[in-house]
């Protein structure tokens, strides 16, 4: 594994066994985002898909906050643009945040200080959030006269529409405490107890079937909803059967029977492509 700077603004790095890390590189501006970081989040996000070492993603940044939102300069730039232009623009991320909501394997954030705008998109993307303590979060683009559209799909998802409604047309900022309250994140930590808990979930990831973590993923989405009846259960059934059979699946009961650590195959030899 590797590491890789795509630019100074996004990091992406292969540094532990199955982890890929990409990290938001701009302290100086609080990790705000403008649209040469929207294309080079893509491009790091769709490289990860593209790894098959990759068993999952963590997503952070460097120094006191995660993400202000939008880079002003940015804001400045596109006020000024035509509507097509900003049109291609929103169109841009959107198809980021599309791309990391949408990879294949697990996805867990690590937020500290200030996740306001777009960044509360990109929390909300993710499988697993974890937080410090003193996080402040906002969805603030109605103070400027804006509103959270692009992200609105992914935040409504997680939070529901009930405490969207809310923070859509307030504006206020909030704590990690009722992030966690809204389900917006998992978990919050003190100090250096968050790089333990994102530790420790990376290990526990990484431990499992690498088949099952892709697909364990999958059925929440495809499952979610949807009315328990004899269609779901032919689908849930013939999922499980598939996995029973997979060589991924026969190595984690025989390691289990036996009561030794599996020998995972890899993806391509259970099935995967």
């Amino acid at each position: 594994m590797s590491e890789s700077t795509l630019d100074q603004r996004v990091n992406l790095a292969f540094e532990s066994p199955g982890v890929a890390t990409v990290t938001l590189c701009r302290p100086e501006k609080h990790n705000a985002f403008d649209d040469q970081m929207i294309a080079l989040l893509t491009r790091a996000f769709r490289r990860v898909e593209q790894t098959p070492e990759a068993r999952t993603l963590l997503l952070r940044s460097e120094g006191a906050n995660f993400c202000a939102g939008a880079d002003l300069a940015w804001m400045r730039r596109m006020a000024d643009s035509t509507y097509e232009e900003n049109h291609q623009d929103a169109q841009a991320l959107a198809q980021m945040l599309h791309t990391l909501r949408n990879l294949p394997i697990p996805t867990i954030v690590r937020v500290q200080g200030m996740a306001f705008g777009g960044a509360v998109g990109l929390v909300s993307c993710c499988d697993i959030a974890l937080a410090s303590v003193d996080a402040q979060f906002g969805l603030t683009e109605v103070r400027i006269g804006l509103i959270p559209a692009t992200i609105g799909p992914y935040v409504i998802e997680t939070i529901g529409r009930r405490w969207a409604s809310r923070f859509f047309v307030t504006g206020e900022r909030f704590s990690a405490q009722r992030a966690l309250e809204i389900g917006l994140v998992h978990e919050c930590f003190e100090g250096e107890a968050l790089d333990i808990a994102v530790s420790d979930l990376l290990d526990k990831i990484c431990k499992n079937g690498p088949r099952a973590v892709v697909h364990a993923k999958a059925i929440v989405r495809e499952v979610a909803g949807l009315p328990i009846n004899e269609t779901l259960m032919e689908h849930t059934s013939r999922r499980i059967a598939e996995l029973r059979v997979s060589p991924e699946g026969q190595e984690g009961l025989k390691a289990f029977l036996e009561k030794r650590r599996p020998s995972w195959p890899p993806l391509t030899e259970a099935g995967e492509t």
